[in-house]
This record gives structure tokens, sequence and C-alpha cells, in this order.
């Protein structure tokens, strides 16, 4: 499969685990998990395809998992919007985190910050190609903010790292934003 098919199939793979599942006639369980024979029907694909877009995706916006039943599963690593829980543990963040954005919006980013819109946390970064990559898929000029996490998380911030490395938290105020 060449490779915009594989980032189109992604695209719907991430519509349905991290925001719609009823629209395939799936439900995930409460840690966002769906098994994969169930998954693959669902979406209508083989399981090479499937290897093929977890393994190339640059972001590593799936992760499977066999679970405690011995059945495997398949689910997004963050971005939900439907509630799930993710079990993840709190982490003490590096100094500096990034976050690549539209310049279209940086008005309303210094008036209020980064918040988490329909997503369960902000994400963030560690370093300015993500973050230069991630606010570039909305088109248009790309700013990339420093955010203040150490002092942030010193201040009583939680931040959490999921498996892929993308930092999460609740909000990031104004006042520990750097913008160029």
């Amino acid at each position: 499969m060449e490779q915009h098919q594989l980032v189109k199939v992604s695209k719907r793979m991430s519509k349905v685990l991290r925001h719609d599942p009823a629209r395939v006639g799936l439900t995930l369980d409460a840690a966002g998990w769906v098994p994969v024979e169930r998954f693959l029907t669902a979406m209508g694909l083989d399981r090479p395809t499937l290897d093929a877009v977890v393994a190339g995706n640059d972001k590593q916006r799936f992760a499977i998992a066999v679970g405690p039943d011995g059945v495997e599963r398949i689910r997004a690593s963050q971005g939900h919007s439907v509630p799930i829980e993710l079990g993840l543990t709190p982490a003490e963040p590096p100094e500096l985190l990034f976050h690549g954005t539209a310049a279209a919006v940086l008005a309303s980013i210094k008036a209020t910050g980064l918040n988490r819109g329909g997503r369960h946390h902000v994400h963030l970064s560690p370093d300015t190609g993500t973050a230069r990559r991630v606010g570039a898929r909305r088109g248009g000029a790309t700013v990339i903010l420093t955010v203040l996490a150490g002092q942030m998380a010193r201040d009583g911030h939680t931040f959490y790292r999921s498996d892929n490395g993308v930092w999460l938290t609740d909000e990031v105020p104004p006042e520990y934003l750097r913008v160029p």
C-alpha cells in the first residue's frame, strides 16, 4: 500500500479510536482498548495494513498489546475526546517542552494559554522538530511555543508522559509560555 493511502487509513483509525468508535459499531473499554480482530472487521482492514499503519506512524499514535485474557487489543496512545482512562502516572517533565501551532491562533493562546479543548490533555513535544511537524499539519505558518514545564511542575501542575513520548498536562497558562 502506498504511503498516502496508509496516511489516509491512519487518519480514519485515529478518528475511530480517539473520537467516534460508535461510527463503526465499536465500544472501547475503560482504558480505550478494543480487540484487534473486532477492530479489523469494523474498519474493513486486513492485518498487514493495520501493522503497516502502526509501524509506520512517526508519532506512534497507536498501541497494540495483549490483554490479561490473552486477547490482542489496539488503542490510540492519547488525544481522545471520548471518556477513557489511559492509566498514566505523573512524571517529572524536562525544564522545557514545545508546542507547535498555527500562527493564526497565536493571539488567543497569548491571552488564555494552551487549553485541552475537547481532548483529555494538552499535548507537548520534547523537541522543536516534533512540535514543528505537529503544528504544520493544520497548514499555514507554524509557530513553535516554548513551555516552561519545569517551572509549571514546581508550581504544582501535573505532567504525564505517554508511551509514545508525548507530554500531557491539563493546561498551560500563558505565564508559562514563551512565544517567539
